[in-house]
């Protein structure tokens, strides 16, 4: 029978099958071959003998923490404590682009700033908007959830931005602990333990302790390059252009035009290593 790993508690794979969960085992073999089976991923197990026989293919596959076959991720974007990041939020979205992953912005805490200070950002997000990602507030419950129907998605971003806040506002039943933010160091504290996957509205949320392997190892200078969608609207007269010391080269041109957020780009060369550059 085909199921989903929708929770890991030691050697015990909580496996959902027909709107039932069943604890089950893994074949020796798994461990021998070094088969690691992860939250999200879909499993043929033998329901009697409560056993998971095979992993089928995975769609994408997170590191830390373990999870597999996300479709979407609402990168949950704090406006204050923890103060908004561009460097972050944008090394975020880069990932989920490399992991084939739709990245939505999920903006919390926006009651915290004045007017003034959230025109300033609302002009920043409407760039996000303009190359394709969608903008979200934490107030929007409605779309969030109807955003969730036939999906997969986790819920990540900074910690103390509100994440469990959300998804218990999504669900009052989940009533997941929510922890408060340190006023000494600026951000969070984590509270979320365990990966599970819930089913929510038609789809899937996972709730995790949050993405903590935020670096781009394995991936090469270029799709990092790649993984910055606004870049390809803008083609270079060089193949494979990197946007760095090319001279003539478009995307540079059109960061001076502010056609391409100046902190993108910015971004963009210290991920590559190229430049070091905090926002």
């Amino acid at each position: 029978m085909k199921g989903q790993i929708v929770k890991i508690i030691s050697d015990l794979h909580f496996v959902s099958f027909e709107n039932e969960i069943y604890p089950c085992k893994c074949r020796g073999i798994f461990r021998k071959e070094h088969i690691l089976p992860v939250v999200g991923d879909y499993v043929l197990f033998n329901k009697e003998e409560k056993c998971i026989t095979e992993i089928l293919p995975r769609k994408n596959y997170f590191l830390r923490p373990k999870v597999s076959n996300i479709d979407q991720a609402f990168l949950i974007t704090s406006l204050r404590l923890p103060d908004f990041s561009l460097n972050l939020l944008d090394k975020f979205i880069s990932l989920m682009e490399l992991h084939h992953v739709k990245p939505i912005i999920c903006i919390t805490k926006k009651d915290l700033l004045t007017n003034d200070e959230f025109e300033n950002i609302r002009k920043i997000l409407s760039y996000y908007e303009k190359i394709g990602y969608q903008v979200v507030y934490n107030t929007d419950i409605t779309t969030i959830l109807e955003l969730l129907k036939n999906k997969t998605s986790v819920f990540t971003g900074q910690t103390g931005a509100g994440k469990s806040s959300l998804l218990n506002r999504l669900n009052p039943g989940w009533d997941l602990e929510v922890g408060d933010v340190s006023l000494a160091l600026g951000r969070g504290k984590h509270t979320t333990r365990v990966v599970e996957l819930f089913e929510i509205n038609g789809g899937k949320v996972m709730d995790t302790p949050g993405f903590s392997a935020l670096e781009f190892d394995g991936y090469s200078k270029e799709q990092i390059r790649d993984s910055f969608v606004e870049f390809s609207m803008y083609p270079c007269i060089y193949k494979d252009c990197m946007h760095t010391k090319e001279g003539e080269c478009v995307v540079k041109e059109e960061v001076l035009k502010n056609n391409i957020l100046e902190s993108r780009y910015l971004n963009y060369l210290d991920f590559i290593g190229e430049g070091k550059h905090e926002s």
